[in-house]
């Protein structure tokens, strides 16, 4: 159960929410604290009583947008399923919850990669967080005898090279169609069996490009 607001973060929620609308109505690009803070009736002075920095302001955003689908990841690594049906899980929820969020506001969810993009920095530490918690679920997954032959970080690469339709939020938006459950479920088969009988290490194993996740 989530604790009761008190009024200091009742009012950190009600500026961010004002930031929310502001990017709803014309996108991400120049959000200006000193309207954010009119739009609740507060000078930009005041508002520093409750964010000290933009930065902190939009650290505070990202988390909020990041907070059910940490939990998620969480609660996946923390569980006892299979690799296999672990790693379709960290996933398929995300995904779906992605998806409701899409579909309730196709327009929000837009901006608020922008608003991502803008401050890629903020972000940095969430995507990189997803990259931990999926490459945990793949070493598990070596340690039962996935994968032979190939190092993590190859596996990690290959992994989100073949999600990305579920899990880049931005690849999603134009892919939504076809990022299904069903269709995830494919590819992690398709992960799992096809590299489940090693080749020989050729020079193009040597020349994968990391690709990182986008939560």
């Amino acid at each position: 159960m989530s604790r009761p607001l008190n009024d200091h973060d009742a009012i950190r929620a009600q500026l961010m929410d004002a930031a929310e609308e502001m990017v709803r109505a014309r996108g991400a690009i120049n959000l200006s604290l000193s309207e954010v803070a009119a739009a609740c009736g507060m000078s930009q002075s005041s508002f520093y009583r409750y964010f000290p920095s933009k930065e902190a302001f939009f650290e505070a955003i990202a988390g909020r947008w990041f907070e059910e689908l940490n939990q998620i990841m969480e609660e996946v690594v923390a569980s006892d399923l299979p690799p296999r049906e672990k790693l379709f899980q960290f996933f398929a929820r995300r995904v779906a919850v992605k998806r409701a969020r899409f579909e309730a506001d196709p327009a929000l969810f837009k901006a608020n990669m922008d608003l991502g993009e803008e401050h890629w920095e903020v972000i940095r530490g969430y995507v990189d967080l997803a990259d931990h918690y999926m490459a945990m679920i793949l070493g598990e997954a070596m340690a039962e005898g996935y994968f032979p032959g190939y190092d993590l970080d190859h596996v990690v690469s290959l992994t989100n090279l073949m999600v990305q339709p579920f899990c880049n939020p931005t690849v999603m938006m134009d892919m939504i169609r076809i990022a299904t459950p069903d269709n995830l479920r494919i590819v992690i088969d398709t992960l799992f069996e096809g590299l489940a009988v090693h080749q020989a290490a050729s020079s193009d194993a040597t020349n994968v490009t990391a690709l990182r996740a986008i939560s």
